[in-house]
C-alpha cells in the first residue's frame, strides 16, 4: 500500500482510531530510535570494553571464591 493510500484509509477512521494510530506509530518510532541510539553506543564502545583494562578490573573477579565472616 503505497503512503497517500494510507493516509486516505486512516482518515476515513473514527477520530479515536485515528489518535490510536497516531499513538503506536510515535510508540514504534521511539522503540527503533532508543534501539538505533543503543546499537550505536555498544558499537562505539565495544573495543573499550574488551581491551580496556579499567572497564574489565572487576571481571578479573568474577568467578574468585569470596568467604563471608560471620
Amino acid at each position: 500500500m503505497r503512503t497517500t493510500e494510507l493516509i486516505k484509509e486512516i482518515e476515513k477512521l473514527p477520530v479515536q482510531k485515528r489518535i490510536f494510530v497516531i499513538e503506536r506509530t510515535l510508540q514504534s518510532i521511539r522503540r527503533n530510535e532508543e534501539n538505533s541510539q543503543m546499537k550505536k553506543a555498544t558499537e562505539q564502545l565495544y573495543q573499550d570494553y574488551t581491551t580496556d583494562s579499567e572497564f574489565t578490573a572487576f571481571s578479573d573477579i568474577d568467578y574468585a571464591e569470596f568467604y563471608e565472616t560471620r
